[in-house]
């Protein structure tokens, strides 16, 4: 059972994250991102906790509609579109994290794609109604760059990356490694036909498997670009605070601290890749070996953070 955090207002109307248990360990927060939706997500939280019901009502208030309801009730064909599945996985996450009693202060926090923008909320960079905003105008702009130019993705199983790098540079049509997700798991991703040669090319040097994903969008390539340049201008005028601790973010699986370049990399993550597998092996080789996943159904990240180093530790709030 989640307890209600008795800094809730402090931590999720400004953005400033409390002192915690005077337990102290090293261990790094991740957020998933698209995927980790499912129908229901939130009732839990919300039935059990006053601190919850207040923060989905103002996840309502932000958004201008009942997001609530359609997390509680709605169906997964609802779940999956993204102006409803993007906000909904923040809230989920970011709820999850800012109700938990006797949550250790985080040594590093990182997040898969849309699960950067909870983890800045872990880390005190972004109060939780600006963040929801810029999650509500990234699914906004994303939906609006994929109904303009339709792509897809697909999941590479089995080769190198550096293979899979050579093989899409060589193709004309617009198609990019998208998610270094786990050793030997490569998300592609680009147009139609694009992904579609790559998908041929990489099973002929020998891909286990090349798996079309369920998506209508090419995120994380070129052509996100009108999507990036519409979120940028929401990004450049939100108001970012020194995280508490190290953010490490996808565009370079570096630690950030400094919010002009918290900023600046959010920005090129929309068209640039998420290097989640770098990202692990940077906060292992910083000596946290010790994870907790926030939100989502569970399980998601454990799965990909073990195959990049099964020493590593992972355990669900």
């Amino acid at each position: 059972m989640v307890v209600v955090n008795k800094n809730i207002r402090e931590r999720a109307g400004t953005g400033a994250v409390p002192s915690r248990s005077k337990k102290y360990q090293m261990k790094a927060y991740v957020f998933p991102g698209q995927g980790a939706q499912f129908s229901g997500m939130g009732k839990d939280l919300y039935n059990l906790n006053p601190a919850a019901q207040n923060l989905f009502r103002q996840a309502d208030d932000v958004l201008g509609y009942s997001l609530s309801k359609v997390m509680f009730e709605g169906t997964d064909e609802e779940l999956r579109q993204t102006k409803i599945t993007q906000p909904a996985i923040f809230v989920h996450a970011a709820i999850t994290y800012l109700i938990a009693e006797d949550v250790e202060q985080p040594t590093a926090v990182a997040g898969h794609s849309l699960g950067e923008f909870s983890a800045l909320v872990a880390a005190g960079a972004l109060d939780f109604p600006s963040a929801l905003r810029l999650v509500a105008e990234r699914a906004l702009a994303m939906q609006a760059a994929t109904d303009a130019v339709p792509g897809t993705m697909a999941a590479v199983l089995g080769l190198e990356d550096d293979i899979i790098e050579e093989a899409c540079a060589a193709i004309e049509e617009v198609v990019v490694p998208a998610n270094y997700n786990t050793n030997g798991q490569l998300v592609i991703s680009g147009s139609v036909e694009g992904v579609e040669k790559a998908s041929k090319v990489l099973t002929d040097l020998g891909a286990r498997r090349v798996v079309p994903l369920p998506v209508g969008g090419a995120f994380h390539s070129p052509l996100m670009q009108p999507a990036q340049d519409r979120l940028r201008a929401a990004i450049e005028e939100a108001r970012f605070r020194p995280p508490a601790c190290e953010i490490y973010q996808n565009t370079d699986a570096q630690p950030s601290t400094d919010p002009d370049e918290i900023k600046t990399k959010l920005i090129a993550q929309l068209t640039g890749p998420v290097r989640w597998t770098q990202t692990i092996k940077n906060i292992m080789a910083a000596g946290i070996n010790d994870f907790v996943e926030v939100g989502g159904k569970g399980k998601i990240l454990a799965g990909l953070i073990r195959k990049v180093d099964r020493g590593a530790n992972v355990v669900q709030l």
